[in-house]
């Protein structure tokens, strides 16, 4: 009976040593447990890094074409659209100026208008065929007779035989007709030189004349056509405009009258600066 309870009681002290030992096989069960979630997290992450970076060169793949699939990009026919987009930017190319290197401009010069000629430099133009009947290069000069300003009359029947210029001009002691009987003047020994005399015309009179001479020391006649007779059969009297006002009065202008009576040269609307000079060349050719 004794030896029952010793081994009884053996027995149970045994026990807790028994559970002691089972709860060891379960924390290691336990860590296994946290080891293989660990090792998985870490291989799940591993796997993801792997399909991120596959994807990223898939993706890089896909922006960058092959040489294959460029060859066949290119060989495949443009749609209408891309067809109107080239040609548009084709047209775009051409309409664009050219660059220009060095000064030089290789762009087609544009056509030119066509050239109107003009007079030599120096000179100033002749006038335009006259209208209305006015007598031109060719015509026979009206007849006249008129007054100088030393009273003397001077007829046109009689100075045929002899060249002369005949120039009309608006009025007496002006700038611009100063001017043209200065030049005029200073010249007179070169038209007496080819044999020509020179007459002055303005619608002064015969004491303007006399003024108008003495005090520039001129040395040819000047013709008082007081009621503009001679002007207006030359057509040198009419309409003109100045600072918008519209007056009648004297146009100026010049006529080479040959030795037979006739036009020979007529410029008018002159304008003074190297007239006289133009004159004088005229002259010479008679």
């Amino acid at each position: 009976m004794g030896s029952k309870k010793t081994s009884k009681s053996v027995t149970a002290k045994k026990r807790p040593a028994a559970k002691k030992s089972a709860s060891k096989p379960k924390a290691v069960a336990a860590g296994a447990k946290t080891a293989k979630n660990t090792a998985s997290a870490k291989t799940g992450a591993a796997a993801k890094s792997r399909t991120v970076a596959a994807s990223g060169v898939e993706k890089s793949a896909r922006t960058k074409p092959t040489a294959n699939e460029r060859l066949s990009v290119a060989s495949k026919p443009q749609t209408a659209k891309a067809r109107t987009a080239t040609s548009r930017g084709k047209l775009k190319q051409k309409t664009q100026a050219p660059k220009v290197r060095g000064g030089d401009v290789r762009a087609k010069p544009a056509k030119a208008a066509k050239a109107v000629e003009a007079p030599p430099k120096g000179r100033s133009p002749a006038a335009a065929p006259p209208s209305n009947g006015e007598p031109g290069v060719g015509d026979a000069l009206p007849q006249f007779s008129l007054e100088d300003q030393l009273g003397a009359t001077v007829r046109s029947d009689e100075l045929l035989g002899k060249p002369y210029v005949l120039y009309f001009y608006p009025k007496d002691d002006t700038a611009g007709c100063t001017k043209e009987a200065c030049d005029f003047n200073d010249d007179l020994g070169q038209f007496t030189s080819l044999g020509l005399n020179v007459y002055g015309v303005s619608p002064d009179s015969k004491s303007s004349h006399e003024r108008f001479v003495a005090k520039y020391g001129l040395r040819f006649s000047l013709l008082c056509d007081v009621d503009k007779s001679l002007s207006t059969a030359m057509g040198v009297y009419r309409m003109k405009k100045n600072y918008g006002r519209e007056y009648m009065g004297i146009v100026r202008s010049t006529f080479l009258i040959d030795a037979q009576g006739k036009i020979a040269q007529a410029w008018r609307g002159v304008r003074v600066a190297g007239h006289v000079p133009n004159v004088l060349e005229a002259a010479r050719s008679l």
